[in-house]
């Protein structure tokens, strides 16, 4: 660590402090985590309506899921590319001219559902195209926290992002699903509206977030390249990108075991849909009070404390019997993660040069929701051949053992080395 980023640095949690006023009172902050919450809430409200839609047009399932998952890993294939884009071309373009494309992609799903022409093969490319821009604006954004907020409010603007994320989780299903009541088409059109409200809101921040690079571009494979061994170099990143994939995988295998054992115990749809929305309100209160924890706990703490709260959670699960009790663990795991997430974020932006940001947060979000991807189909498979009492107890076991890796690797949350 740099004397510069020493200074950032204060002396108990090893994160920076925030005595400072709010990050809302910047108004750049303010426009981008508005724009952030315009889209999340398009675009959960829409990620509902696509499946029904294809249904609703006689569509099989089968057919329906592999539209779903092809659009999804779309996304994940372009986000490193997109990293290496937006550490070498300015920011806020990329994000703008990203959120025009998502809105002409979903707009032309709008219009061919309002008309009642519904073509499978339309609805497919436009859902990866929206993908893959949603995909470059989430990389030219991972730059920009940086250049917003002063490092003194880097964790509390952080957590208002993770608060702001779980929100829309929480609301953007359930307005999706009332707009569809009211039509078809209306949350594409939403959704639509959103991306270009979004696209405004971009375009308005003045702060110049375009990367500062040393020496001219190298080629495109080797920029990839750089910010894949500058990841793995870091021993912290590299702590990060292990802890959070094995936290996605344990984390989407136990909601699908959670839904599966509702579902087997003969819970209704609206109970299951309830123990999804206990978990994230427990997630929404947990990003709440993730910037309070983190000034008064010690951020090594933390993120040990985290993980091995993680194990009877797991347990509890195993040998649950009724329906609320499924929410209430999943709640509590979920009130969990937000402190450990803003510990983790904060101290990434600290140990990365600018000309790395983006590529730094594509390299660990592909990894992270890589894993989350492949978690159901995984659990899906062990809940049928052992039982899901035999997975939730496994997955304990994993708990424990990625909490004994952060317990050793506690210090290099704190700065210090191993």
């Amino acid at each position: 660590m740099d004397a510069a980023e020493e200074k950032l640095r204060p002396s108990s949690p090893g994160l920076p402090g925030s005595q400072s006023s709010s990050p809302f009172r910047k108004r750049d902050f303010f426009l981008f985590w508005t724009a952030g919450a315009v889209d999340g809430l398009g675009t959960h409200a829409s990620s509902l309506v696509l499946p029904l839609i294809l249904l609703g047009a006689g569509h099989p399932a089968g057919l329906v899921g592999l539209v779903t998952s092809v659009a999804l890993v779309s996304g994940l294939v372009v986000s490193p590319a997109a990293g290496v884009l937006a550490d070498r071309w300015p920011r806020k373009p990329m994000m703008y001219t990203a959120a025009i494309v998502a809105a002409g992609a979903m707009g032309s799903v709008f219009v061919a559902v309002a008309l009642g022409h519904v073509v499978l093969a339309h609805v497919l490319v436009a859902a990866v195209i929206e993908q893959a821009a949603s995909a470059t604006y989430g990389a030219a954004a991972s730059g920009t926290i940086r250049r917003l907020v002063p490092s003194g409010e880097y964790t509390r603007a952080i957590g208002y992002l993770q608060a702001r994320d779980q929100a829309v989780q929480i609301v953007g299903p359930t307005v999706g699903g009332v707009l569809y009541q009211l039509a078809r088409w209306v949350p594409l059109l939403a959704d639509t509206v959103s991306f270009l409200l979004v696209a405004v809101l971009s375009r308005a921040i003045r702060t110049d977030l375009t990367p500062v690079r040393e020496g001219p571009a190298a080629s495109f494979v080797r920029d990839l390249t750089e910010g894949l061994r500058f990841v793995w170099a870091e021993p912290f990143l590299r702590f990060v990108m292990m802890w959070t994939a094995g936290i996605n995988a344990l984390l989407g295998a136990l909601y699908f075991h959670a839904v599966v054992a509702s579902h087997a115990q003969g819970a209704s749809p609206s109970s299951i849909g309830l123990i999804l929305t206990l978990a994230g309100v427990g997630g929404l209160l947990g990003a709440f009070a993730a910037p309070w924890l983190v000034r008064r706990i010690p951020a090594g703490w933390i993120v040990t404390g985290a993980s091995w709260a993680m194990v009877p959670t797991a347990t509890g699960l195993a040998f649950a019997s009724e329906i609320w009790f499924y929410g209430l663990m999943l709640s509590c795991v979920s009130l969990i993660v937000p402190s450990v997430v803003v510990v983790l974020q904060t101290r990434a932006v600290l140990v990365t040069p600018d000309r790395l940001l983006a590529r730094m947060g594509t390299v660990l979000g592909t990894a992270g929701q890589g894993v989350a991807v492949l978690a159901p189909v995984a659990a899906g498979v062990f809940v049928s051949a052992y039982g899901g009492r035999s997975v939730a107890l496994g997955c304990a076991g994993a708990f424990a053992g990625l909490a004994l890796y952060a317990t050793i690797r506690a210090r290099l949350v704190t700065g210090g080395t191993p």
